[in-house]
This record gives C-alpha cells, structure tokens and sequence, in this order.
C-alpha cells in the first residue's frame, strides 16, 4: 500500500521551512499532498491560485509531491484522499500548543487518521510566511528565504520589481 500523507497549509507564500518539511516527508512517505487552505477569513497576499501556481512551479520535476486546494474540515479532505497522516510542522513550544490541540480534535471525530508532527531544521526555526512578506515589503533581502521564483511573485506583488 502507497503510503500517502497530506500537508496542508496557507502557503502565503510557500518558503524554503515548508520545502525542508516537504523533502524530509519524502524520505517516510511515498507521496505528500501539499494541501492549499481555501480560508475565506484570512488575508491573504496571494490568491488561493497564485499559491497553487507557487508550489508547482517550485516543486517542478518532483513526481511524488501532488498540490491541491480544499476548503472545509481538513480531516474530511485527507479521508477523501485516502491519505492516512497530516504532516504537520513546528518551529516552537507555541506551535505544539495550538497543533496538539487540533490533533487531538481530528483524532476525536473518530477518523483513522494520524497526525504527524515534524520539527523544522534548526535554520528555519525562525522563518514564517508573515515575516517574509514583512522584510518584502520593506525591500530587504530575502533571497535566504524563499525561491527564486517566490522571491520574484512578492517583488511583483509589493511593487518593487
């Protein structure tokens, strides 16, 4: 059996933290699901397409890595897969708190689905989506980062190109 595992997030925008969770679920899982969060109640900088576009872009040539989008109760998005593990990354105790508690509330609808927590490397313990597009949009450098690609969708997005 295929063991699948999706990884959902905002991805606004996808940054080298979510590619170094990406390429160490790789080596537990034969596929990950890189699930885009339709989320109507964040602001997000770019649109649920252009995040989708982001990743693949990014994750160009890698044939185990599938994106796609979902809105709704994410334990029934990974049922519907057929996947049978959330990845999920923490970058500090903070991050535990919250994602501990959705674990235990997906565990608690009953589903066969396991959450799996996954520790960032200790030079992206610091790195957030939100702190990137604040050094952005500021001009500074952010090439340490995020991708080329996704350094130059930001430039675009805050003018700065």
């Amino acid at each position: 059996m295929k063991k699948v595992a999706v990884y959902p997030g905002s991805f606004d925008p996808i940054t080298y933290g979510h590619l170094d969770i990406i390429k160490r679920g790789l080596t537990i899982f034969d596929e990950i699901i890189v699930a885009v969060a339709r989320n109507s109640q964040k602001n997000a900088l770019f649109s649920t397409e252009e995040r989708v576009d982001l990743i693949l872009e990014v994750m160009k040539g890698e044939e185990r890595v599938t994106v796609d989008t979902f809105s709704g109760l994410l334990i029934d998005y990974v049922a519907s897969r057929r996947a049978h593990v959330i990845i999920r990354g923490l970058r500090a105790i903070s991050d535990f708190e919250y994602e501990f508690q959705i674990a235990q509330m997906n565990s608690t609808i009953g589903r066969e689905i396991e959450t799996l927590f996954m520790m960032t490397s200790l030079q992206y313990g610091y790195l957030s989506s939100s702190i990137v597009k604040e050094v952005c949009s500021l001009n500074g450098d952010i090439d340490r980062f995020v991708p080329p690609e996704v350094k130059l969708a930001l430039k675009r997005k805050y003018g700065l190109t």
